[in-house]
């Protein structure tokens, strides 16, 4: 939007935007400087420095944070009527049944460490669910509906309107959205090149800024349905407007006569007075943490020197300062997610994993 807006014209850089096929596709092209940025999961550049998703040390760098909430876990209406929206309870005997089956149950995420795979995981902790006696595979979000309908995954976790679309076209359902295992997570991510943030600072500054506007102008509901229908068309998202609408207002369908579940202060949300767009060392400590939970990393790694490289959180206070935006004051503060209330303590992720890792 801050393309269509003007708003990059508008703070005087000319910006170039480019439909990506995959996030593996995103990352390549960000580190060999084919692209100078893009939006990416928030934890995707975490994952690649520490070798989960790419090449260990190399780096990728978060300017400011673009949303909060907004994906979900679908499930195929293989469960409908079997797995109630957010009933834990009942997943775990009803996919083991399943693994009693001809195939091993299969859920699919976009990016391995991402933030899609870290809800899924998640998820499945909560629920009970043995991630070792399943079979999670990497596909990209627009053919997420697609490798559903065929049968080659049971449920998967992705950023909308993926979850709203599998549900229009009567293939899954909504079982939980993501807001509701994290109210106000981070998602998405303004990532850019290493070179071309210590080489081009002043563009960055001016990208940042036309992105801010756009946030902060998405985040009036009676712009969404502009939204909506501009970027559901093909250079976009190639969606239906009205699933990207509606979940976008957090009006969700949930399919499988669930009904429709109305979320009004944990949708997806894009500036909320500068509490979204504030980097935090804190949730990329969180996320790493759990590749070291759930085996990606056999040893921790250095969790607040890695915040530290790869978060431009000085140059993020700088803009915002300009644009006298407020600037949190929650950062490596401990916190807990919602569904799961471990207290996660960012400057003492051991303690926390000897809890959950039990």
């Amino acid at each position: 939007m801050a393309k269509e807006l003007g708003l990059f014209k508008k703070y005087g850089v000319n910006v170039e935007l480019s439909k990506e096929a995959s996030w593996a596709n995103v990352r390549d092209k960000i580190l060999t400087g084919e692209l100078d940025g893009a939006h990416c999961l928030y934890s995707m550049p975490f994952s690649v420095y520490t070798g989960v998703g790419g090449k260990a040390g190399s780096e990728m760098k978060i300017a400011m944070m673009l949303n909060v909430n907004g994906q979900a876990i679908t499930l195929s209406n293989d469960f409908c009527g079997k797995v109630g929206f957010k009933q834990m309870n009942k997943v775990t005997p009803i996919v083991a049944a399943k693994l009693k089956a001809e195939r091993e149950v299969t859920f699919a995420m976009t990016f391995p460490g991402g933030t899609h795979d870290l809800w899924l995981r998640n998820w499945m902790s909560i629920a009970g669910l043995n991630q070792r006696a399943m079979k999670i595979i990497t596909i990209p979000p627009p053919q997420m509906v697609a490798n559903m309908k065929v049968g080659n995954m049971d449920g998967y976790c992705v950023g909308e309107p993926w979850g709203g679309v599998a549900v229009k076209q009567g293939i899954g359902f909504t079982q939980v959205a993501s807001q509701d295992i994290w109210k106000d997570h981070p998602e998405k991510a303004l990532v850019v090149n290493k070179e071309f943030s210590a080489k081009h600072k002043a563009d960055l500054v001016k990208v940042m800024k036309a992105v801010i506007e756009a946030c902060k102008w998405l985040d009036v509901p009676a712009n969404r349905k502009k939204a909506a229908a501009i970027i559901g068309k093909a250079p976009y998202v190639n969606a239906p407007a009205d699933v990207i609408e509606s979940r976008l207002m957090g009006d969700y369908n949930l399919g499988c006569n669930q009904g429709v579940e109305v979320y009004d202060n944990d949708y997806m949300l894009f500036h909320k007075g500068g509490m979204v767009n504030y980097p935090r060392k804190s949730h990329a400590i969180w996320a790493m943490a759990q590749f070291v939970r759930f085996g990606y990393l056999k040893e921790a790694p250095e969790y607040k020197a890695i915040a530290d490289k790869l978060i431009l959180q000085d140059l993020y206070e700088e803009v915002a300062a300009s644009m006298k935006i407020k600037i949190p004051t929650d950062d490596m503060k401990p916190f807990s997610l919602t569904m799961d209330k471990t207290v996660f303590d960012p400057s003492n992720p051991e303690a926390y994993l000897k809890v959950v890792r039990k």
